[in-house]
């Protein structure tokens, strides 16, 4: 996979958090800490992406029914014990 070299700024504070997570021991150097925030950030994005699809596809699934709570249960036990 090829690479672009960026240069971002950052705040001071911004600049101490990523030296602390350094520091820690959880990452070896600032762009790692970068790339790991990206790579959150696109896993994030595609599950809440997986949410809305599900969401859409139950909202024009059809028209709700009621739902009991107690035959559920009962035929969860008789299913699975």
């Amino acid at each position: 996979m090829g690479t672009v070299r960026k240069t971002i700024t950052v705040t001071d504070q911004q600049d101490n958090w990523i030296k602390a997570q350094i520091d820690a021991g959880h990452y070896t150097n600032d762009s790692e800490y970068i790339r790991d925030l990206i790579r959150r950030e696109q896993e994030r994005t595609a599950e809440l992406e997986t949410i809305r699809a599900a969401l859409r596809e139950g909202e024009s699934s059809g028209k709700p029914r009621p739902f009991d709570p107690e035959a559920f249960k009962q035929r969860m036990l008789t299913t699975h014990g």
